[in-house]
């Protein structure tokens, strides 16, 4: 089982990029496990056509230890085991506290024993990595963390942030820094700026999606571009993207 998180701040496309990797994975024919560990519990929202998931911790509010592993992990497209840790309500308490939790109700339940998924995916938000939201990279959990970035300032130093993190956590036995994914906002010295990231933290930009107006009309439809353009070199390139992180 390889066990990857992707990080990177609030609105920069990992949502789209994790949904559309676990898609082609599946596709492929690998079991795949996506686990949304974003208070918005909107991760997996185009593996399941627009239809929201029930969050983890609100079943854990609502039924405490009666919630069953069935109600926690729902299939989505190609049959994508689809996870929403979720968050407190606004003001109420510690979002990162929510994935804590969440993790904690998938071990007890025996999720990875009982699926057996080839691939499982954290969906990380990054803006604050601290508390629960370093959970994915802790030791048991994710193998490597990739980020995610375009060449936007505010991009770029949540991505440097959430590399330092990396970083610092990776001599007490977490995960290691696997690469960059470019994300492009066809900004000026796009590329640069990220290689330059890349270079910063000793390791490599992996792959690059191209910004799509194909990508946003799928989401559109509460679809990947993978289900609902599977032909498209959009698509294509998300493919060659998954197959390379899951190869590396």
């Amino acid at each position: 089982m390889k066990k990857i998180a992707i990080y990177g701040k609030g609105g920069i496309g990992k949502s789209t990029t994790v949904s559309n990797m676990a898609a082609a994975l599946a596709m492929s024919g690998k079991k795949v496990m996506q686990i949304g560990c974003d208070p918005k519990a909107d991760s997996t929202s185009l593996l399941r056509g627009g239809i929201p998931q029930g969050t983890i911790l609100d079943l854990a509010r609502e039924k405490g230890d009666a919630v069953t592993l069935e109600e926690m992990v729902t299939e989505g497209f190609a049959g994508v085991l689809c996870v929403e840790a979720g968050g407190p309500k606004p003001g109420t308490g510690c979002a990162g506290r929510g994935i804590i939790i969440a993790f904690d109700k998938l071990a007890e339940k025996g999720a990875y024993d009982v699926f057996k998924p080839d691939v499982v995916f954290y969906d990380v938000l990054g803006d604050v990595v601290c508390g629960g939201f370093t959970m994915p990279m802790r030791g048991g959990y994710a193998d490597s963390v990739y980020v995610i970035t375009s060449g936007e300032n505010m991009a770029i130093h949540a991505a440097a942030n959430i590399a330092m993190a990396v970083e610092s956590f990776h001599g007490r036995g977490y995960a290691e820094l696997g690469g960059i994914i470019l994300n492009k906002r066809n900004v000026e010295r796009e590329n640069e700026k990220v290689a330059e990231l890349a270079d910063d933290f000793k390791t490599t930009v992996i792959g690059e999606i191209e910004n799509s107006a194909l990508i946003a009309k799928a989401s559109e439809q509460g679809k990947t571009v993978v289900e609902a353009f599977p032909d498209s070199a959009e698509a294509e390139a998300y493919k060659k993207l998954a197959m390379k992180i899951l190869e590396s």
